[in-house]
């Protein structure tokens, strides 16, 4: 049985989840208006992919709401800034950084896990969402080299 200091802080991981959460709500919308309103014939090659990606995303937010509300928190509302760009290695480098900073912010969430059976899953979920957002980065990266 883990000690008190290895058990989930579920305030620190409700917390640390709706931070996370402001930043996928972007993903999942950034991701569909990137691939709704790039231009060129290189750019519509990409744009399946994208709004590919924007369905991952929001999926993503359904599983962190579903964890924060077990947790008997109130998952986040907000909305972290949307940008346009006309130019579309603007818009995908724009993704990039906002995956960057997402996926930091899910690494920070593992944190507060502890050794629990429920903080495992917690743990490996958020590893789950890091692999496949860091997937996703390595695709835009390419994209745009």
């Amino acid at each position: 049985m883990p000690d008190s200091e290895e058990k989930l802080d579920e305030k620190k991981a409700i917390e640390t989840l709706n931070a996370a959460l402001r930043l996928q709500y972007r993903s999942a919308l950034q991701y569909s208006l990137t691939a709704a309103s790039l231009r060129g014939i290189e750019a519509q090659a990409i744009g399946a992919q994208l709004t590919g990606f924007g369905d991952d995303e929001l999926g993503d937010c359904r599983l962190l709401i579903e964890k924060i509300v077990s947790f008997d928190g109130e998952p986040t509302t907000e909305v972290a800034e949307l940008r346009y760009d006309r130019a579309a290695t603007d818009a995908i480098s724009y993704l990039v950084e906002c995956e960057a900073e997402a996926i930091d912010l899910l690494q920070e969430a593992i944190e507060p896990t502890g050794r629990e059976g429920r903080s495992e899953a917690l743990e490996h979920l958020l590893e789950h969402l890091i692999l496949r957002k860091q997937q996703q980065v390595d695709f835009l990266r390419r994209a745009i080299a």
